[in-house]
C-alpha cells in the first residue's frame, strides 16, 4: 500500500484536529515565541526607518561636534560625558579658517533651566513645558535646510543686534496658536516676550515618530547668549565639501584636540559624528534588542518543542494497533515516519501561523493607539517565522516517526 501526500497530510490534520485542546497547549510555546521575534522586528523595523528619515534630513555631507554622545542637550549622556569640559564658541571661527575641506560652520547653543526651574512658553489662554529653547546662527539653516510652513527664518543682522524673534517648531505652534496665525503674534518664554517670526513644516521621523524638533524653539544664537549667559551647552554643525566629508572628519578632529590641548594617545573629550555613523550605532543598538529577543523567543520555541515531542510520543503510544493494522495492510516504514512527522508540522506550523497572526494583529493595535509608535511588519520576520516553527516540528518529530515505523506489526496489532 502507498500513501501519497495529501493523504498523509489529511491524516495529520485530522489528528491535531480531533484533540484541539492538547493541540493548543501544546503548541502554547510556539505562539508566543514566534509573536516576541515578530512583533519586536516590527516595531524596531518602525523605529529604525523613522530615525533614518530623521537624520537624513540634516544632510549626508553634515558633521557634528559636540560635547556628548547622543542628545546633544547631554540630558542622558555618562557622568563621564558630563564631567568634559565644555565646546567654546571661538572654535566656530578657528574650525572655519583652518580647515579647508568644509565651506561652512553653524553654532546652537542648548538653553537649559536651572535646577528646579521649568522652562514654559505661554501666551494668554495656553502654556506649555513641552518645549525647547535653542539659540542658532542663521547660517545653520544654508547648510540644514529645513522647510517652513510659514514665515522666515531670521537675518544674521537680526542675530547680530539680539532681537527677540523666534520661528516655532510645527507642534509648538499649535500648542500656542491652535487657530493658526502665527506669525506676529507674541508669547513669553521665563519672563521675556519673543515676537514669532516663522513655524517649520513638521519634521521627518524621530524617537518612537515623536521627533523633538517639533517643540523646540528657535531664537537667534546672540538672543540666547544675551538672556542666558551662563549657558554652555554648545553643538558646532560643520558642513564637507562633496568628496570631502571623511577629510573633514579627520581635519576637525586634529584641529579640536589642538584646542583643548589633549596628549597624543589621550582619548578625545568631544564627540565628532556624521548622519550615517548615528544610524550605524542605532543599528547596533537594535540589532542587539533583535538578539534578545531571539533568545527570549528560543526558549518559548524550544518549551513548545519539547511538549510536541512528548505529545506525539504519547501519540504512538495511543495508537500503536492503528499502526500495526497499517503496516499489516503494507505500510511502508517511511509511510508512518511521514504520518508522524507530518503531524509534527501541521502542529508546529499552526503555532507558527496563529503567532504571525497574533503579532501583525498586536503591531497593528499599537499602530492605531499610540500613533507615535511606528511599527511595519518585515516580510524577512513572518517568512523566518514560519520556517522557523516548520524547522521545530521537524526536528522535534523526527524521533517520534522513527519509534513509530520501528514497531512490529505483530506486538502492535496485539497492544491493549
Amino acid at each position: 500500500m502507498q500513501v501519497n501526500a495529501r493523504e498523509t497530510l489529511g491524516m495529520a490534520t485530522d489528528a491535531v484536529w480531533s484533540h484541539k485542546l492538547r493541540s493548543g497547549l501544546t503548541i502554547l510555546g510556539i505562539v508566543i515565541g514566534i509573536t516576541t521575534v515578530v512583533t519586536v522586528a516590527a516595531l524596531l523595523t518602525g523605529l529604525n526607518k523613522s530615525m533614518v528619515d530623521f537624520f537624513k534630513q540634516f544632510g549626508p555631507n553634515n558633521i557634528f561636534v559636540s560635547k556628548v554622545s547622543g542628545d546633544p542637550s547631554g540630558a542622558n549622556a555618562p557622568p563621564k560625558e558630563r564631567r568634559r569640559r565644555p565646546l567654546r564658541p571661538e572654535y566656530v571661527e578657528y574650525l572655519r579658517t583652518i580647515v579647508h575641506s568644509i565651506d561652512g560652520v553653524a553654532l546652537s547653543l542648548y538653553v537649559t533651566p536651572a535646577s528646579g526651574h521649568i522652562l514654559t512658553a505661554k501666551v494668554p489662554g495656553y502654556e506649555s513645558e513641552n518645549m525647547s529653547l535653542t539659540g542658532e546662527t542663521p547660517n545653520l539653516y544654508d547648510i540644514s535646510p529645513r522647510d517652513l510652513r510659514e514665515g522666515r527664518i531670521f537675518t544674521p543682522e537680526e542675530n547680530h543686534r539680539g532681537m527677540r524673534l523666534a520661528v516655532l517648531g510645527a507642534s509648538i505652534a499649535d500648542t500656542l496658536f491652535p487657530n493658526g496665525n502665527a506669525i506676529g503674534q507674541t508669547f513669553m518664554v521665563d519672563g521675556v516676550e519673543y515676537s514669532v517670526l516663522g513655524v517649520f513644516q513638521l519634521a521627518k521621523g524621530g524617537f518612537f515618530g515623536e521627533n523633538g524638533m517639533d517643540h523646540e524653539i528657535v531664537i537667534p544664537y546672540e538672543t540666547a547668549r544675551l538672556h542666558y549667559p551662563e549657558a554652555n551647552i554648545y553643538y558646532i554643525t560643520a558642513h564637507a565639501r562633496p568628496g570631502l566629508r571623511d577629510d573633514a572628519v579627520a581635519e576637525i578632529r586634529d584641529a579640536l584636540r589642538k584646542l583643548r590641548h589633549l596628549a597624543p594617545g589621550a582619548e578625545d573629550d568631544f564627540v565628532v559624528s556624521t548622519p550615517d555613523s548615528i544610524v550605524q550605532n542605532l543599528n547596533r543598538i537594535t540589532g542587539m534588542v533583535v538578539l534578545i529577543s531571539i533568545a527570549i523567543s528560543a526558549v518559548g520555541l524550544l518549551v513548545g518543542g519539547i511538549g510536541v515531542m512528548n505529545i506525539m510520543l504519547v501519540s504512538v503510544t495511543e495508537r500503536t494497533r492503528e499502526i500495526g493494522v497499517r503496516k499489516a495492510i503494507g505500510a511502508r516504514r517511511r509511510d508512518i515516519v511521514a504520518q508522524f512527522l507530518a503531524e509534527a508540522v501541521a502542529l508546529t506550523g499552526l503555532g507558527g501561523i496563529i503567532g504571525i497572526v497574533f503579532s501583525v494583529t498586536v503591531t497593528t493595535l499599537i499602530s492605531a493607539i499610540f500613533p507615535s509608535l511606528p511599527a511595519e511588519v518585515p516580510t524577512w520576520a513572518v517568512v523566518t517565522g514560519f520556517t522557523v516553527s516548520v524547522a521545530v516540528g521537524v526536528f522535534f518529530g523526527v524521533w517520534p516517526a522513527v519509534l513509530a515505523s520501528r514497531l512490529d506489526p505483530v506486538e502492535a496489532l496485539r497492544y491493549e
